[in-house]
């Protein structure tokens, strides 16, 4: 595929917050019932909620589908802050 091609591009679907589609992943650092850590081609993207379940993971495609409760997605400048640090505080004391 060359750069460019709609495939490439990451995007981000929920679906009643009780779905999350993601293009566009390169691996999945971890996850559990609560909280997923993904690499996408946009930066590392954390998903917090509960009672999470993989629905389908496509590594060739890069499509990950998480369903349970989402309550917060958000994108990390840098893997050092996927880990619970504390929050402000805790970045502050780093």
């Amino acid at each position: 595929m060359e750069p460019g091609d709609s495939a490439l591009k990451h995007s981000v679907t929920i679906e009643d917050r009780g779905k999350i589609v993601i293009n566009c992943v390169d691996d999945v650092e971890s996850f559990n019932d609560e909280k997923a850590v993904v690499y996408t081609s946009m930066g590392t993207m954390v998903i917090r909620g509960s009672d999470f379940k993989v629905h389908s993971l496509n590594v060739d495609d890069g499509r990950l589908v998480i369903e349970g409760t989402i309550d917060n997605v958000e994108y990390m400048d840098d893997a050092s802050d996927t880990a619970d640090s504390g929050g402000f505080f805790g970045k502050l004391f780093r």
